[in-house]
């Protein structure tokens, strides 16, 4: 993947060494039941804290916001910039001003949110209640030694689907996921995450377009991605936490499924030919 050259936005706020002291809200009780969520269903942990927190989430943690000086966290500021600039121009072109997330979170271990207290056991999420997206960069790891997705581009797919799902609190597609119901192959939770995997399709096809080729993905880029998607589908992640699959508890879709729709948003470019809650077949 191309990355080096490309510009950086400097959305990211860095929290990194700020350590996980003080960071409160949502109590054990809530962490668990986050945790549980999302390894044995996969469910979205900025939901479960939106529950769990109440409606009073903790103060805010701030840290340094600009672009960081180390490789990962440079890698994250521009490939985030290089997204926020693909969906300024469909929006753009559908008459629409886009507003980029209010920031990518770089932390370690805990850190507050808008959700509640997040923890780098989740895996990255977006939080809608404060606009950001929020990532331990530990994640690379184990993305790399867990679900076997290794490489930049399976990191990148990642940051384009958390920045999908704010795509989708701008547009509504949240609220209207809501209404659907959170678990079950037909679910409102599974249609918003095969969605976000199309989005981050979008922005692989129109990556280079948009930064002038200095922030590209080759077809073996794309294959990286792909497999990404899959190593994190819900049949996956089920066979492995559990020895079956349980399509009734489905959140983010099933694993040919994230592949399929990651793979229509990377061919068309088009995000009108991501729309999952009216498709025929999910």
């Amino acid at each position: 993947m191309r990355w080096q050259g490309g510009r950086g936005g400097g959305g990211v706020e860095d929290r990194r060494g700020m350590g996980p002291a003080g960071v409160g809200g949502v109590g054990v009780g809530g962490v668990v039941l986050a945790l549980i969520g999302y390894f044995v269903f996969g469910v979205d942990p900025s939901t479960t804290l939106s529950v769990v927190g109440g409606a009073a989430p903790p103060a805010q943690q701030e840290g340094v916001r600009g672009t960081p000086a180390d490789e990962a966290g440079r890698f994250v500021d521009v490939v985030s910039a290089n997204v926020n600039d693909v969906w300024t121009v469909v929006f753009r072109q559908a008459g629409q001003r886009y507003r980029p997330p209010d920031a990518v979170v770089l932390y370690d271990e805990a850190t507050r949110t808008g959700c509640g207290t997040g923890q780098s056991a989740m895996g990255p999420f977006y939080c809608p209640a404060d606009r950001k997206v929020y990532l331990d960069l530990s994640f690379w790891q184990e993305l790399e030694t867990r679900y076997g997705a290794g490489g930049e581009a399976a990191r990148a797919y990642v940051i384009a689907h958390e920045i999908g799902h704010h795509v989708q609190n701008l547009t509504g597609a949240n609220d209207q996921a809501q209404k659907m119901g959170a678990k079950g192959a037909e679910s409102g939770s599974v249609r918003l995450e095969l969605q976000a995997d199309c989005y981050a399709g979008v922005w692989a096809a129109r990556a280079a377009e948009v930064s002038g080729g200095q922030v590209s993905l080759d077809p073996a880029d794309i294959e990286d991605g792909l497999r990404a998607a899959a190593a994190v589908g819900d049949d996956t992640l089920q066979r492995k936490a559990q020895g079956r699959v349980v399509p009734d508890a489905f959140t983010h879709g099933s694993s040919e499924q994230r592949m399929r729709w990651f793979r229509k948003g990377s061919q068309s470019g088009d995000a009108d030919a991501c729309d999952t809650f009216s498709a025929g077949r999910l």
